[in-house]
């Protein structure tokens, strides 16, 4: 049980419950089944970028290009709607993975072989792809009465008193779970990341594991395009602005190591609650938006230097347990 609450997800979730709790005695029905569904719901997309950047920053790497990924993707499935409205939906949903799968792959490519800084591409790439979408739309907008009612409406769609787009969010952290913890890329993401020259000793292709991780982020960041447009009816430039700032403080909230090769599903998704608590939570109980943006900053702060000290203290604990070993050892000799 001890060991249990030392535990990071632990104590976030408990965090979590007592926030609820907290900011339900300032606003009625805040901690609600519906609401709570509502809160989720909302928080799914930003549960997806969150995995998406996972399993970046699990390689030793960042991706800064994914919410500009989902807006140039958004746009562009959007205006394809409009111009289309037969094409089916499951193909745009497929075209929105791929196109947002090839964006993540050019950021693999300059950082797998041509050993380029992940930070410097991507930051180069966010504004990359906003200008793409800039020049794509023109700067127009594609409304809601432009988009097929199939296009808009299936996400929104209830299922057991969550919408489709809460459901596709637990889908995906599920396989992104099974993905990590049960299959041989999942094992080589964490190795690329906890120390990429045991992981080439170990027959690991680490630039190899980066670029997937990538074009993986890509992918998801795509599908987010789609839910995005879907969920709001709308596509403009500046989709999700900022929303890849929002992306990592959830990973670091979470738990998941800016210095790669520590974290957990279970801690990305918290970190997202969290957020996302806040965000729905601020505004109900009359908290400006600057005092929610300082709010949020301080708290992403805390994480990481929370972070920072948990990952010091296991070096000394390390070096510690090792100087005890050795006179041991010596005696023994």
């Amino acid at each position: 049980m001890i060991s249990l609450l030392k535990r990071r997800e632990t104590l976030l979730l408990l965090i979590i419950v007592v926030m609820i709790t907290g900011f339900s005695s300032r606003a009625d029905g805040f901690a609600s089944p519906t609401n709570l569904a509502g809160i989720f719901n909302d928080t799914s997309i930003l549960i997806i970028l969150a995995l998406a950047q996972m399993t970046v920053i699990l390689t030793k790497s960042i991706d800064l290009s994914v919410a500009a990924n989902l807006a140039f993707t958004g746009m562009a499935i959007a205006m394809i709607n409009a111009a289309y409205p037969g094409i089916p939906l499951v193909f745009l949903v497929l075209a929105a993975i791929a196109i947002g799968a090839a964006l993540g792959a050019i950021n693999g490519f300059f950082v797998w072989n041509l050993e380029m800084p992940p930070i410097v591409v991507t930051l180069g790439t966010l504004t990359i792809y906003r200008g793409m979408t800039f020049v794509l739309s023109g700067g127009a907008w594609v409304n809601a009465h432009q988009m097929t009612p199939t296009f808009l409406n299936v996400p929104r769609a209830s299922i057991l008193g969550l919408p489709v787009l809460g459901w596709i969010g637990i889908v995906i952290v599920a396989l992104i779970y099974l993905m990590l913890r049960h299959s041989p890329i999942g094992r080589s993401i964490y190795a690329a990341g906890g120390n990429p020259t045991a992981a080439v000793y170990a027959g690991i292709d680490v630039g190899r594991t980066r670029f997937f991780a990538f074009v993986l982020s890509g992918a998801l960041a795509g599908l987010c395009g789609y839910l995005w447009v879907s969920r709001y009816a709308v596509a403009y430039v500046d989709i999700a602005n900022g929303f890849e700032l929002d992306s990592v403080a959830a990973c670091v909230i979470g738990g998941i190591s800016i210095a790669g090769g520590v974290g957990s599903v279970v801690g990305a998704v918290l970190g997202s609650l969290f957020l996302g608590v806040i965000k729905n939570a601020l505004p109900v109980i009359g908290i400006s938006p600057f005092t929610q943006m300082a709010i949020s900053g301080t708290v992403i702060i805390f994480a990481v230097v929370f972070n920072a000290r948990r990952e010091k203290n296991r070096g000394r604990i390390i070096l510690r347990n090792r100087s005890v070993e050795e006179p041991s050892q010596e005696v023994l000799a």
